[in-house]
């Protein structure tokens, strides 16, 4: 699948996220998509993407937008199949040890998204990485 670098955003963020407001990332989302992007790509792991996705579903009524799984190998299962458009499954993918993929699958998400709506708290797991990655590549990177 070849996507529009410029169109696409993806989400960074922990697995838990009690003490962000629904309201506040779903009005980035919008603000995101009056900016021009309407492809999401979504990493399917944690509360903060299954929020974003969940939003990004909703918003779809509205809007003319798309979102996307990013599975890291083909067992992965935890996600809702309901709130994406389709599922992906980067090319290459078989050859890295299930951790290692879900590390190449954040960086997938970075490289193919021209912005990312983050939620990261503390500097350690995932989360964390895929932001200092984006960072490091100079990736424009928001957070709610």
């Amino acid at each position: 699948m070849i996507f529009l670098k410029g169109k696409v955003a993806t989400v960074i963020g922990h697995g838990e996220c009690y003490e962000i407001s629904m309201l506040s990332v779903k009005q980035r989302i919008i603000e995101m998509i009056e900016a021009g992007y309407t492809e999401f790509l979504f990493g399917g792991m944690g509360m903060f993407d299954t929020m974003c996705a969940r939003i990004v579903c909703e918003l779809k009524r509205t809007y003319d937008i798309r979102s996307y799984l990013v599975i890291p190998y083909l067992t992965f299962k935890k996600y809702e199949r309901s709130l994406y458009d389709d599922i992906i499954y980067p090319e290459g993918f078989e050859k890295y040890h299930f951790k290692r993929a879900i590390v190449e699958r954040n960086r997938y998400l970075v490289d193919s998204s021209a912005c990312a709506l983050y939620y990261v708290v503390h500097d350690r797991g995932g989360a964390f990485q895929t932001l200092s990655y984006a960072k490091k590549i100079k990736y424009f990177a928001d957070s709610p």
